[in-house]
């Protein structure tokens, strides 16, 4: 399986007194890079069999944006509460163990510092990978099951800058 994870495009500042911490959504900003990055994808000619999104506004917003992008058909976007930040990554790997059989490409999109901890996870066993991912970064895992004692092979990981994205105020 190759797991693909995203964290999500810029959102509204935290503490922002317009929204709740879960309601924040994506700014102009992360709406475009988002577009963006989704339009890079099909040009490397990646797809996903499944996208499992945090249904966070800021991480709906990402997954929808991407879905959109790619003309993903309508249920292959599915949104689990294991991807938020208070989530569950024991029952989040119980869910990709689920689908593992049958699907090759999944993408999760979700935010730090979840992501990569669940990284450092599959690929070591424990939190002693030293790695962050920016808003809108994309990494990429190949692995045969997802387990939390590690195994898994991280490809690569694409930081903002690097796919085209100036670096602009607080990135």
């Amino acid at each position: 399986m190759k797991l693909y994870i995203l964290r999500h495009g810029d959102a509204v500042e935290h503490g922002d007194p317009r929204y709740e911490e879960n309601e924040r959504p994506l700014t102009r900003k992360g709406i475009q890079r988002t577009k963006r990055l989704a339009h890079a994808l099909g040009q490397m000619e990646i797809s996903f069999d499944v996208i499992l999104s945090s249904p966070l506004t800021r991480a709906r917003e990402t997954s929808e944006l991407v879905a959109e992008g790619l003309h993903m058909k309508p249920g292959k976007l599915r949104f689990t509460d294991d991807l938020t930040p208070s989530g569950s990554m024991k029952d989040f790997l119980a869910q990709l163990n689920e689908l593992q059989p049958s699907l090759r490409n999944v993408l999760m999109v979700g935010h730090e510092p979840y992501l990569s901890v669940f990284i450092s996870l599959l690929c070591v066993g424990g939190p002693k990978l030293s790695l962050t991912l920016k808003k809108g970064a994309l990494c990429r895992l190949d692995m045969h099951a997802p387990t939390p004692e590690g195994g898994a092979t991280l490809e690569w990981l694409l930081q903002p800058r690097l796919l085209g994205f100036k670096r602009q105020g607080g990135d």
